[in-house]
Order: structure tokens, then sequence, then C-alpha cells
């Protein structure tokens, strides 16, 4: 059996959280097996720097974190489905891939 699988990421978890009960509505109104979503582990991606930029006095330091959120989700290959999947308005901070895996 075929199935499509989204992967769906974003540093933003509610826009992410939107289109996954989106795409969610879709399958359960086109009858379609849905897998998911599942949560994968967030990614966090820190940076240290040093507030002063010479070098010179107190040694203070400025930590910034991005966290990127994943999910997955598998559907049950229906073309309609699909299609109505890739209407979906997907905001900037997210991104949508879909494979067809077997």
């Amino acid at each position: 059996m075929q199935k499509a699988r989204l992967k769906i990421s974003s540093t933003d978890i509610d826009k992410l959280n939107e289109i996954c009960s989106s795409i969610i509505d879709i399958a359960k109104k086109s009858k379609v097996k849905i897998y998911g979503p599942i949560p994968f582990p967030t990614q966090k991606l820190k940076l240290t720097t040093r507030k002063a930029p010479d070098g010179e006095g107190k040694a203070s330091f400025d930590n910034f974190e991005m966290r990127i959120h994943k999910r997955v989700i598998d559907l049950g290959v229906d073309e309609k489905a699909l299609r109505l999947v890739m209407r979906v308005q997907i905001p900037e901070k997210v991104n949508l891939s879909i494979e067809i895996i077997e």
C-alpha cells in the first residue's frame, strides 16, 4: 500500500499545529487513513556572543536560541486528498515536503 509522507517543520509551534490540524481535517473529510502527527524531538540551535565588540571591559555574554519543531504525517494515497493538502495556505516560516513511499 502506498502512503504519502508529509514532513512539516517550523520555528513557530502555533503555525505548525494549525497546518497539522487543517491536514487532519482534510483527511477526515475525504475518509483517508491517517497516521500522526508524530512529533519529533525539538532541535535547539544555540549561539553565544560576547556583548563587548572590542574584547575589553567586562566579560558578559548574550545567549540566543532558535527551536525547530518537526512533525510527520502519513496519509493513505488518495489523489483528491493530496490535491486538497497542496491547496492549504502555508505560512512563510513553515516548511512542508511531500513524498510518496511504499
